[in-house]
């Protein structure tokens, strides 16, 4: 795919060297070249590269900036502009909880700090395969496995070393006009809050406010 003049989110175009070599080596399905399942696996990688990376929505190759539309677990839609504002994981992560209630809170961190906090926690990258298709284009229904390792501290927690994993299903609207993604976002986050609450520039780390996890 061509990107000579695409304007990039953090200065370059990304690597993904690392995150691939946890991929090959951790996948649970080998998909046929050119098969349905291995156009979708690589569409979904890079729509998440896209939405992750680029800075500008004339950029985007994956779907149309005019009528895209992002829904979590059935919320209300989001356009492309919104999503953007959101930034980093902010957009993946929305939950109904009350914010006394919530591990990770959307609201409290910019895209940017969002971005940051999945890298230090995932140094090998968050991989992505398609577990299974259930219904081919126009609209494309799926189920996806993302997984990583909690080899860094995540918000005050220290690092587990353990596998994370998330699966959930996605529908596609092709070329990519309406996303709707459906997981509970407590499989990604439980695991990254295992680790022992962590001291910071020599003050106690700022507690979960998560009752489940404060009484772990």
């Amino acid at each position: 795919m061509r990107e000579k003049n695409t304007v990039w989110r953090h200065g370059a175009l990304p690597n993904y060297d690392i995150v691939n070599k946890l991929f090959e080596e951790e996948r649970q399905t080998v998909w046929p070249e050119g098969s349905l399942e291995e156009k979708v696996q690589n569409l979904v990688k890079t729509w998440e590269m896209e939405i992750f990376h680029k800075a500008r929505l004339e950029d985007f190759k994956t779907l149309d900036p005019n009528k895209f539309t992002f829904s979590l677990n059935g919320r209300k839609e989001l356009s492309l502009p919104e999503v953007a504002k959101m930034g980093g994981y902010n957009p993946l992560l929305q939950t109904s909880l009350p914010e006394e209630f919530q591990c990770y809170n959307p609201k409290t961190l910019s895209g940017d700090a969002s971005h940051e906090a999945f890298l230090r926690t995932f140094p090998r990258g968050f991989a992505l395969e398609i577990v299974r298709v259930y219904l081919g284009p126009p609209t494309i229904v799926f189920k996806f496995r993302h997984w990583g390792y909690n080899e860094g501290p995540f918000l005050g927690h220290a690092s587990t070393g353990e596998r994370v994993e998330l699966f959930g299903i996605g529908i596609f609207q092709i070329k990519i006009e309406n996303i709707e993604l459906f997981y509970d976002r407590g499989e990604l986050l439980g695991g990254l809050m295992k680790g022992s609450p962590q001291e910071r520039d020599g003050n106690k780390a700022i507690p979960s406010s998560c009752p489940a996890l404060l009484n772990m």
